[in-house]
């Protein structure tokens, strides 16, 4: 009878330690991720063609393409692995690239506005549809490995699975920053007086 209760608590414990649920979420969390990095490298694999598009257009800023291609070869150079979810230094350093790219592509379309002849080119014009519709693609994706890392550090986090985590060496997952925050927090300054 002894040996049977021993059993019947050990089950009960192990079932309620959240392991399973641990596995369960860190699958989801890199599937999420690998959305993510396909989402990216589809923007990545647009670059190119946006910036052979742009310099057909004589006068267009070469330094605005140099820090586009720059901005890109940085982002694409990073090893991104599995257990780079797991390394907040390298998520952040990850993060930081594809920032870059980012303010690089925006930089460059806000200077396509000044060029006619650019923004009627319909290779252009398509390419540019892409690229927002990928922007839109990275939005989501993120947005979804949001949610999961974020159900699977609630349950690193919360007792009892905290003592399986520890048990087990299972860390909470860094999450996407904005590496502007001061910035964006800063509201606007508005006068309506200057001429």
């Amino acid at each position: 009878m002894k040996r049977w209760f021993i059993v019947l608590v050990s089950v009960f414990a192990l079932s309620g330690c959240g392991y399973n649920d641990f596995q369960r979420l860190d699958e989801q969390a890199k599937a999420a991720w690998s959305e993510v990095l396909n989402q990216y490298q589809r923007r990545a694999d647009l670059v190119p063609n946006i910036v052979a598009t742009v310099k057909g257009e004589a006068a267009f800023e070469q330094e605005t393409l140099t820090r586009v291609i720059e901005a890109r070869a940085k982002a694409t150079s990073i090893q991104v692995t599995p257990e780079t979810l797991n390394d907040p230094a390298a998520f952040e350093k990850f993060q930081a690239a594809q920032g870059e790219l980012s303010g690089a592509l925006s930089r460059l379309m806000v200077t396509v506005e000044q060029y006619p002849n650019l923004k009627a080119n319909q290779g252009f014009s398509d390419l540019r549809v892409q690229l927002e519709g990928t922007e839109n693609r990275i939005t989501v994706a993120r947005n979804r490995y949001i949610e999961a890392i974020q159900a699977y550090n609630v349950l690193a986090r919360s007792f009892p699975s905290n003592l399986t985590a520890m048990v087990f060496s299972y860390q909470p997952k860094p999450a996407f920053t904005v590496a502007n925050e001061a910035q964006i927090s800063t509201p606007p300054t508005v006068d309506f007086n200057k001429k």
